[in-house]
C-alpha cells in the first residue's frame, strides 16, 4: 500500500500529464481497486483530477465504501454531474445506502422525472428483480415500421443501456415481444415490429428474488431480461452484466454460509465486527458439541474398559459428516439453481439411503479391515463397519433432508444446514458406535 501511494504522489507532483495518459489506459475496475487502497488525501486529489464522465465509470464499479468516500468529497452539483453519467439502477443501489437526509437532499436536487424513477428503484427489496433493474431500456410500439424504428432508435439509444435488443408495446404499452437489432437491419424497411418481433417473451416480475431471475437467464441464454408488472407493463430490464453481479453475490453467500460466517464479513473488517459476525455461530457450534460429549458421557463405563474404542470413535463421525457435506453440497447446489422441486423430489430420501448403504459398507470393510489387522479382534472390526454404515447412512439422509426442510421454512439453507449437520452426525455416530460396543462387550474384553 505504501508502494503505490509513493509512486502516485510521485507522479503527481513530478509528471501530472504521465499520471493522466496512465488512466487513460487502465479499465474502471482497476482504478477502483487502486483507490481502494491508497490513503484519503490521495483520493481527495485523484477524485478531483479526473473528470466527472471518468469518475461516474469508476464509480460504478467500486465498493460502497469508496463509493461513500468519493461522494463525499463533492459538492452537491458535482454529485448530480456524475449521477448524470451513471445509469438509474446504479444510482439506487448507491443512495439507498446513505443517510436518510443526505438522500433526500440528493432526490430533491434532482430533476423531478429523474428523482422520481429513483425513488421508484428505491421501492424494491435490494435482492429483487425490481430492486437491480434499470430503467434506461428501448421500447417501441409494434405497428411501426422498420424505417420508422432505426429513426427512433438513432433519438433514444444514446440514452439507454441495451442498444441490441428492443422490446416491442402495444398500444395499452403492454410488452409483446422482442426483437433484435441485428433483425431489424436486415429486415424489410416496409415490415412492422408486429411482422419482425419474438411474441414468446420470458420475463419476470419486480418482486421476484434476484436468485430466481439469475436462473431464468442462464436457462433461457438471455442477455436481458424484461421486469414487468401483473398486467404485463413494462417497468425496466436487467441486463447480464447484473446478473453475473448477483450470481457471483449468491455463489460467495453461500460458500460464507457453509463456513458460517456473515456475507457482510470481508477480510478487511474491523476485529470487533468479525467477532461479532462469528461469535453467535461459534456458540452455536459450542452447544452442538456438547450434545456429543452428553452422548460420549453416557458411555462412560464402557470407554474405560476398553480404551481403543476413544481412539476409534473420530473416525465413525468423521466419515459420517463427510457423507454429510457430500450430500448437502449437491442439495444446496440443486436448490440454488432451481433443480430440486420440493413437492415432487422428496423421493429422492431413498436414494441417498442406498448412497450412504453402499458407500458405508464400502468404507466400513475397508476400516474394519485395518482394525482387525492392528487389533486382532473380529467383533470391533464388525462394530465398525456396522457403524460407519449406519453413520454414512444417517449423513447421507439427513445431508439431504436438512437443507430441503430449511428451504420449505425459509431459512437459508447455506448460512445453517452446516451446523445441523454436524450435530447430528456427531451425536449418531457416537452413539450408533458404542451402543454396539455395548452390545458386544463381552467379545471385546
Amino acid at each position: 500500500m505504501e508502494t503505490k501511494d509513493l509512486f502516485i504522489k510521485s507522479l503527481l507532483e513530478k509528471d501530472k500529464k504521465l499520471l493522466y495518459e496512465i488512466l487513460d489506459e487502465i479499465y474502471p475496475i482497476d482504478i477502483a481497486i487502486i483507490l481502494e487502497e491508497i490513503e484519503e488525501d490521495l483520493l481527495l486529489v485523484f477524485c478531483q483530477m479526473m473528470d466527472k464522465k471518468r469518475l461516474a465509470e469508476v464509480i460504478e464499479q467500486s465498493e460502497l465504501t469508496l463509493q461513500k468516500s468519493i461522494l463525499e468529497h463533492f459538492s452537491m452539483s458535482d454529485i448530480i454531474e456524475i449521477f448524470s453519467y451513471m445509469s438509474n439502477d446504479d444510482i439506487a443501489d448507491i443512495i439507498g445506502e446513505l443517510p436518510f437526509q443526505l438522500r433526500k437532499d440528493i432526490l430533491r436536487y434532482m430533476n423531478k422525472s429523474e428523482s422520481n424513477e429513483i425513488e421508484h428503484l428505491l421501492g424494491y427489496a435490494p435482492d429483487t428483480a425490481g430492486g437491480i433493474m434499470t430503467t434506461e431500456y428501448l421500447a417501441l410500439k409494434g405497428d411501426l415500421t422498420v424505417q420508422e424504428a432505426i429513426v427512433k432508435i438513432k433519438q433514444i439509444g444514446p440514452r439507454t443501456e441495451v442498444l441490441d435488443v428492443i422490446f416491442v408495446l402495444d398500444k395499452a404499452k403492454r410488452l409483446v415481444g422482442t426483437v433484435e437489432l441485428r433483425d431489424i437491419l436486415i429486415a424489410d424497411e416496409r415490415s412492422t415490429l408486429y411482422d419482425i418481433m419474438n411474441d414468446n417473451v420470458i420475463s419476470t416480475y419486480p418482486d421476484e428474488p434476484q436468485d430466481i431471475v439469475s436462473q431464468l437467464v442462464s436457462k433461457y441464454d438471455l442477455t436481458v431480461i424484461p421486469v414487468i408488472n401483473r398486467r404485463g407493463a413494462l417497468l425496466g430490464i436487467i441486463t447480464v452484466d447484473d446478473i453475473i453481479d448477483v450470481i457471483v453475490e449468491e455463489h460467495t453467500e453461500d460458500l460464507l454460509g457453509l463456513g458460517g460466517v456473515s456475507k457482510e464479513e470481508r477480510v478487511h473488517s474491523t476485529l470487533s465486527d468479525s467477532v461479532k459476525k462469528r461469535l453467535p455461530w461459534l456458540i452455536v457450534n459450542l452447544a452442538t458439541a456438547f450434545l456429543g460429549s452428553l452422548v460420549i458421557s453416557s458411555f462412560e463405563e464402557i470407554i474405560s474398559q476398553v480404551v481403543v474404542l476413544a481412539a476409534i470413535m473420530p473416525i465413525i463421525a468423521a466419515l459420517g459428516g463427510n457423507s454429510g457435506s457430500q450430500s448437502l453440497s449437491v442439495v444446496i447446489r440443486a436448490l440454488t439453481l432451481g433443480e430440486l422441486d420440493l413437492k415432487e423430489d422428496w423421493t429422492l430420501i431413498s436414494k441417498q439411503l442406498f448412497i450412504g448403504l453402499i458407500t458405508g459398507l464400502s468404507v466400513g470393510s475397508t476400516a474394519g479391515l485395518i482394525i482387525f489387522l492392528r487389533y486382532k479382534n473380529i467383533y470391533l472390526s464388525l462394530i465398525v463397519i456396522l457403524a460407519m454404515t449406519g453413520s454414512l447412512i444417517i449423513g447421507s439422509i439427513f445431508g439431504f433432508l436438512i437443507p430441503v426442510i430449511l428451504k420449505s421454512l425459509g431459512i437459508d439453507p447455506a448460512l445453517a444446514s452446516s451446523i445441523f449437520l454436524t450435530a447430528i452426525t456427531d451425536v449418531s455416530g457416537f452413539f450408533v458406535f458404542l451402543g454396539l460396543a455395548k452390545l458386544f462387550m463381552p467379545f471385546l474384553l
